[in-house]
């Protein structure tokens, strides 16, 4: 087990503390530092590390201004030389409250609280994709998928689905209104798309069947599949053959 940290703050000695007392916990990797709010905030997004400890008076911006701007969410001490600030850490769901000057005990006290969070938390995720992953089995039909571009959410209408394609980890859904990603595999669309609809017709392509014009010779005996907005697709052997079984060509 590894928690990535970084630490955001203005004052060197202050970060040069942090990682000594770091020091003490194999658990903790520091993968970085930063001396002001703006280049931690853009740390924690590239980063994405799992603790973050964090200064509330900075220049730029402040601790609180980092945690509300970040588009990555990370679990947070917040290490700082003012106790006024206390609630409002809490209420952003802080591990601890670091008030500087702070010795090795208490710093150590609040980073077992950040493990102790960081191990219940990955319980939990891996408890949530078992649970996805057991539904990913199931062969229920969809008639939507649901997918995520940017902060807003979209459902597309299988209907509305031209065809699908492997993309690295993900798959592409093409529509006529534009493409989306999607973290699942071809073999989860195989499963829960209507298999009179949608036909897998290579390795890297499923078609909706609806979209489909002709079938065209291309060379030596492989086959393109033409759709209605004049979008070719290879079709392998194996899927040509599904095709002509499905369509009874």
């Amino acid at each position: 087990m590894r928690i990535r940290t970084i630490i955001i703050d203005d004052e060197e000695p202050a970060r040069l503390l942090v990682k000594n007392f770091l020091s003490d916990f194999c658990e903790i990797e520091i993968v970085d530092e930063f001396a002001d709010g703006f280049s931690g905030l853009k740390g924690i997004n590239e980063l994405q590390p799992d603790l973050v400890f964090l200064d509330i008076q900075m220049p730029k911006l402040t601790g609180f201004e980092v945690l509300e701007l970040a588009e990555h969410q990370a679990d947070v001490i917040f290490t700082t030389a003012y106790d006024q600030y206390a609630i409002n850490a809490f209420e952003a769901n802080a591990v601890d409250y670091l008030l500087k000057p702070f010795n090795r005990d208490r710093f150590a006290n609040a980073v077992r609280k950040a493990i102790e969070r960081y191990i219940s938390k990955n319980k939990q995720q891996k408890k949530v994709k078992s649970v996805m992953a057991a539904m990913d089995e199931k062969t229920e039909i969809v008639d939507r998928i649901a997918v995520r571009t940017g902060s807003k959410i979209q459902v597309i209408p299988a209907d509305d689905i031209l065809y699908l394609e492997a993309y690295g980890d993900y798959v592409r859904i093409n529509t006529n209104g534009g493409s989306y990603l999607k973290e699942k595999t071809m073999k989860y669309f195989e499963l829960h798309l209507n298999p009179a609809q949608f036909i897998r017709i290579h390795r890297s392509y499923i078609v909706n069947v609806n979209q489909l014009e002709k079938l065209e010779y291309y060379d030596k005996e492989s086959y393109m599949a033409v759709l209605k907005n004049k979008l070719s697709l290879k079709i392998s052997s194996s899927g040509y053959k599904t095709l002509r079984e499905k369509l009874n060509l």
